[in-house]
Order: C-alpha cells, then structure tokens, then sequence
C-alpha cells in the first residue's frame, strides 16, 4: 500500500474486493458523471462480474483508492501489452496502462481530480520497473485530457478500440516529475 500525502489530505491504495466494495463501485460507476466509464446501465452482478474477472486476471489489477481513509476513487492499472491496447501500438519495455475514476461527491473540492491522478501516478511510478504510463481516454472527455496533460501526458494519435474513439497518450516518468514540479 502506497501513501501520499499533500495540501488535499492522504491518499493510500489498497487492492479491490471485488464482492465487499461490489455497492459502492456500482454507485460509482452508474452516476451520470462516470458517463465515460461506459458501466451507465451496469446491473450490480455486472459490476461485481466484471470485478471478479480483473481480480482474476494477471495483466490487469483495481485498487481502490482512500483519501483520508475513505474510499474515493478507483485506479486499474494493466498491462497494455496484454489488455486494452493489443495491436494498437507497439508496447514498449515498462508500459503500464491505467484508468482511474473519483466517486461522484456533492460537495467537490478543488483541485481533488487533479491530485487524486498525481496520487495515481505517484502510485505508478513507485513501482521502478515503470518507464511510461499509457492511457487510452475517449477522444471526447475533454477534461481528462487537461489532467493527463497536467500531469505530463503527451497525446501521440487516436486510435479506435472497440468501444471508443480514444486519445492514445504516454507519459514518463521524467515528464510526470517535471510536470508536477511546475
């Protein structure tokens, strides 16, 4: 379990139980403003199958995300080479995907998504077998692509999955630092 901690709060990680947090994922993932995630209409044993099959799964793992000790987001990370972006682009040594979603609140707090992705990143980049994170949003989530690019993602082309039309961006770990620095 990783920790980071800043002006926000703390954030730690800890792996997802696919049946214990099953409820509180599918509120998520169903909420009007997880729209992207592509779960709108998910059943909660459509949650919990899909949960089940990525805890089964050795190239792709979803951690749930605390802040202050309380769950407040979703990470997946995966291997590209594996999942998500087979044939799409030449996966290079140390590639890891990733996806992550903050839980819908009413009562936001600024600048949250943004350290949340830079707690996520930090997360990944613990890990020193990690060179480049990949990610892969739809092409029309205009606001993931601002925090990718504040975080230090570089937009390479689209590419169609699928399920979307997606903004394939890497960033590495010199650009998530100097990035964050800024």
């Amino acid at each position: 379990m990783s920790t980071t901690t800043g002006a926000i709060g703390t954030f730690t990680f800890r792996p997802l139980d696919p049946l214990e947090d099953a409820e509180l994922l599918h509120r998520w993932v169903t909420h009007p403003k997880a729209a992207f995630w592509m779960m709108q209409d998910a059943r909660l044993e459509d949650v919990e199958r899909a949960y089940m099959d990525i805890a089964a799964d050795e190239h792709h793992h979803a951690l749930l995300g605390l802040h202050d000790g309380q769950p407040a987001f979703l990470m997946e990370k995966y291997d590209p080479a594996h999942r998500e972006l087979v044939g799409l682009y030449e996966p290079a040594p140390g590639d890891v995907g990733m996806h992550f979603l903050v839980a819908p609140t009413d009562t936001p707090v600024h600048g949250f998504t943004r350290a949340v992705i830079t707690a996520v990143m930090r997360h990944l980049f613990d890990d020193p077998a990690t060179a480049r994170v990949v990610v892969e949003p739809d092409v029309h989530n205009t606001a993931v692509h601002a925090l990718n690019k504040a975080v230090g993602f570089v937009p390479v082309r689209e590419i169609q999955k699928p399920e979307k039309k997606a903004l394939l961006s890497f960033c590495t770990r010199e650009q998530f630092e100097k990035a964050v620095a800024a």
